[in-house]
């Protein structure tokens, strides 16, 4: 407790402004091509996913993190689409953990809040993003999520050994918002341990953080298979906007 007091108290001393830090170095194994430059109507997936930071009032700072043979036509894709919110591009690491945690290293160290969203969910609405970010500041640690729709399983060697309830089962989303200090300690211990993590709340659970989870949405899908862009078309399809 001490720790996370700790943790917490440099954040306190921040502005309430937010960074959001986009990953974005994955090498997209199962879309089978780059997904964040794919087309998703007439725009990049990263770009619709951008915009929809850009647009939210509470985000001042938006860093993308990126695989190194992707930093030029992601910063030419940010500069001529006048982009004014993201400040910084930068080489990501082995992995999404380490790479959120370079990208949280550039962000303005007067922001209270980090806000951690996935590159390839461009579909993310403004209100999504507001929720969680309006959750973090009263508790330190939020993220968007829905109730699972599918009952589930738990199951060895394709024998089943468990049903869940699932009334007590999320999907959760991003994206993640934390107190500035806290997410970094929680990420650099987490590095420092070894910890295999797989997404960023688990970070702040390590340290017996509480994590709020807000209102997500069914629609804020993320694209990871190529059967997810004609969904995600349909999803625009239905807002009017591809």
């Amino acid at each position: 407790m001490f720790l996370i007091r700790k943790l917490l108290g440099k954040s306190l001393n921040r502005a309430p402004g937010c960074t959001a830090v986009v990953p974005a170095a994955g090498h997209s194994t199962r879309m089978g091509e780059d997904k964040i430059l794919l087309p998703l109507g007439e725009q990049p997936v990263l770009l619709r996913t951008l915009r929809a930071l850009e647009l939210c009032p509470e985000i001042q700072e938006i860093i993308v993190v990126t695989r190194e043979d992707l930093i030029v036509p992601v910063s030419q894709l940010c500069r001529d689409s006048g982009l004014e919110k993201v400040h910084k591009i930068v080489v990501g690491g082995e992995t999404r953990s380490a790479s959120v945690l370079r990208g949280i290293r550039e962000a303005d160290p007067k922001a209270g809040l980090i806000a951690i969203h996935d590159a390839a969910r461009p579909l993310v609405t403004g209100e999504v993003i507001s929720r969680a970010i309006e959750a973090a500041r009263s508790c330190g640690a939020a993220a968007p999520a829905v109730p699972v729709k599918d009952t589930v399983k738990r199951a060895s060697n394709g024998v089943v050994e468990a049903t869940l309830d699932r009334s007590e089962l999320f999907a959760v989303q991003t994206p993640q918002v934390f107190e500035h200090g806290l997410i970094l300690g929680a990420l650099e211990k987490a590095a420092a341990d070894g910890a295999v993590l797989t997404d960023d709340c688990a970070a702040v659970e390590r340290l017996g953080m509480t994590v709020r989870l807000t209102e997500g949405s069914y629609e804020n899908i993320k694209l990871t298979t190529p059967e997810d862009i004609p969904a995600a078309e349909a999803i625009l399809a239905g807002r009017g906007e591809l």
